[in-house]
């Protein structure tokens, strides 16, 4: 008796699809006639958007699964694609490596977009909108240490760390109040006991309500039976 082994398969180019769609598709590349090709092609592209749904976000997905269907043929398939067919070539062009950010951060838990903004801040000339993107960037300031640093922290912390990174140039009026933001640490445990004790409650109260109808209803059947 013969066993048919992953190990004696051949290679699933793309797992994603799994093995009955690549073997469609080798199918689909012995046919003899185009139209015949074109029309299990057209299924099996079909078949490809249904088993990832989540193409269906990314832009040409279309695209992207005419492409899949003739990586998965080996780039041998011969159909009327509405797409230009992709190049084996490419699969083996490597992009450049990103380079690693090597600016260096004062406050960390700031973060780098605030000194950025806080540079553009010192570059604006309206006197009014200055005013208003300071006092953003405070708040901003505020929200950002409190959920690094788990801890509430006072305004005059906040606008002494704006002074210094700004080089004292900003500064902000003198009894301006900052917005309010608090560290709440949430346990997921917490929550789903006291979601499970509102379950429980519903249910003893669901239960205590109809045990009172029908004891109402037992004691108005007795009413209702004749005497004599």
């Amino acid at each position: 008796m013969n066993f048919d082994y992953n190990t004696t398969r051949s290679h699933l180019i793309l797992s994603e699809y799994g093995r009955n769609v690549q073997n469609m598709v080798k199918y689909i590349c012995e046919l003899p006639t185009i139209e015949e090709r074109n029309k299990y092609a057209q299924a099996v592209i079909d078949l490809m958007g249904f088993l990832q749904p989540h193409l269906r976000d990314v832009a040409d997905f279309k695209h992207k699964l005419w492409d899949h269907l003739h990586i998965i043929s080996g780039y041998q398939i011969d159909v009327d694609s509405p797409y230009p067919k992709p190049l084996i070539e490419n699969a083996y062009i490597k992009p450049a490596p990103l380079a690693y950010p090597q600016q260096r951060i004062t406050y960390k838990h700031y973060g780098k977009t605030v000194e950025n903004l806080i540079e553009k801040a010192m570059r604006e000339e309206n006197p009014e909108i200055k005013k208003a993107m300071v006092q953003s960037i405070a708040n901003f300031m505020k929200m950002a240490y409190v959920t690094w640093n788990k801890d509430n922290v006072s305004d005059d912390t906040i606008i002494k760390d704006l002074k210094y990174l700004s080089g004292g140039l900003l500064s902000l009026d003198e009894g301006v109040n900052l917005a309010k933001v608090e560290f709440r640490a949430q346990n997921p445990r917490q929550n789903n006991n006291n979601n499970n004790r509102g379950r429980n409650n519903n249910n003893n109260n669901n239960g205590k309500n109809r045990q009172n109808n029908n004891n109402n209803n037992n004691r108005q059947r007795n009413n209702n039976k004749p005497k004599y």
